[in-house]
């Protein structure tokens, strides 16, 4: 039997099978990715290593999403035990010292880090914050952050946050043209 694929049609390409019969393939979205398009591939990279590792540790996470404060986190992540985690990603010392905004995030999480490339100097970073050391493939956790406990009403709404933008994301990759807004 002779197969051939067609022009694309609106939903898809056309594959014809034989002389008879035409079958609609469904075309695949590229996936969808919340960039700030003003990250610099360094960053993305770290972005992407420390990702990795917070996974092997046990934890979900969201990139950039919208705190109740207005800011934008660049990672959140979210343990089995309802922990909150922040990763503030940090790609140079011009981009740590252009950006403090990162003091707002200790009201939104349980621990906040600071995660950057190996060619930006670990000491400019607080001692009263995490440190992960990432490239494009993996992470390393430098040091531990020091534990601050969420009060019971913020942690509900970071965590529904995190929840809406998950699902959200989801529901945008299985159906791309649908009638998501900017905050997923």
């Amino acid at each position: 039997m002779e197969c051939s694929v067609h022009e694309y049609a609106p939903g898809g390409p056309i594959l014809e099978i034989g002389d008879e019969t035409n079958v609609m393939l469904p075309t695949i979205a590229p996936p969808i990715a919340p960039l700030d398009r003003r990250q610099s591939p360094t960053a993305l990279a770290v972005s992407r290593g420390t990702q990795r590792l917070l996974v092997t540790l046990g934890l979900s996470c969201v990139s950039e999403l919208p705190l109740m404060s207005g800011r934008r986190a660049d990672l959140v992540a979210l343990g089995g035990d309802g922990e909150i985690w922040i990763v503030e990603i940090k790609s140079s010392i011009e981009d740590f010292r252009a950006d403090q905004k990162w003091a707002d995030y200790r009201m939104h999480c349980d621990r906040l880090f600071f995660a950057t490339a190996e060619h930006v100097p670990l000491d400019i970073f607080p001692a009263d914050a995490g440190l992960i050391l990432a490239d494009g493939y993996g992470a390393e956790l430098v040091r531990e952050a020091p534990e601050h406990r969420l009060h019971a009403a913020t942690r509900k709404s970071v965590t529904l946050a995190f929840a809406r933008a998950a699902a959200g994301r989801l529901q945008a990759l299985r159906d791309p043209q649908g009638p998501y807004g900017s905050e997923i």
